[in-house]
């Protein structure tokens, strides 16, 4: 049993179908999304009902929120809040009332998910180093627990202390409990363009890493031509 594990796509739809089809290559036999299905660039719709269509456990982001409220909950910063008015006005009801109905912690089989923090999913708040993790730990009753929200790829391990382990390629050892973030499929932001996310082979308790080549010249000018902002189709060649 393979997991295909992503999230942060954000409109993305190039993106989205270049991972779906390298999981489906490399024999994946589930898919779990981490949210973040919409904001930033051209397809939101599209990449809902992708998903929607997928018929897999799916946690809510806080960019789903935001696109189904009548107004920011949250100080976004300019490019966010540009996006997501933008994503708000072009996104059908249909979608934003299926985007409400997400939950903020999921349990998938024996591992747990979920966009942002364990202590406070809500709150939308970053684990960027063990000091974040640490406080989800504390609440992370399985082995096991994939997040996002970061855009960026990273592990942590608690057994005698809180770790920051490598990802690559990562077993899942008896007795110690993991939280791991397998990066952003939509908007990368660790200075690699590809899109980024793991595959759980659940029958070994592996970990492993991807990154996907994808049409980027085209998610760049869908971006341009719906008039959102030059900065969004610029950053994804960057990996900012």
């Amino acid at each position: 049993m393979r997991f295909a594990i992503f999230g942060d796509i954000h409109s993305n739809l190039e993106a989205l179908q270049a991972v779906l089809a390298d999981a489906r290559d490399c024999g994946c036999t589930h898919h779990v999304c981490l949210g973040d299905i919409v904001g930033y660039n051209a397809n939101p719709h599209e990449c809902v009902d992708v998903i929607r269509n997928l018929g897999c456990p799916v946690v809510m982001g806080n960019h789903d929120e935001q696109a189904y409220l009548n107004d920011n909950k949250e100080n976004f910063n300019p490019l966010a809040d540009t996006a997501i008015r933008w994503t708000r006005a072009h996104l059908p009801e249909e979608d934003k009332a299926w985007l409400s109905k997400l939950r903020l912690v999921r349990q998938v089989r024996d591992f747990t998910i979920v966009h942002a923090t364990l202590d406070t999913p809500h709150q939308w708040g970053y684990v960027f180093n063990q000091l974040d993790a640490a406080a989800s730990f504390n609440y992370q009753f399985t082995n096991l627990c994939f997040f996002g929200h970061t855009h960026s790829p990273r592990a942590y391990v608690r057994d005698e202390s809180v770790r920051s382990v490598p990802l690559d390629v990562l077993q899942i050892e008896p007795g110690k409990k993991y939280f791991i973030n397998g990066g952003s499929v939509g908007q990368p932001r660790d200075g690699d363009w590809h899109a980024s996310y793991c595959i759980f082979h659940a029958d070994k308790n592996l970990v492993e890493l991807r990154r996907v080549e994808y049409d980027i010249n085209t998610a760049q000018d869908k971006v341009v031509e719906a008039g959102l902002p030059q900065r969004l189709a610029d950053r994804l060649a960057l990996g900012a």
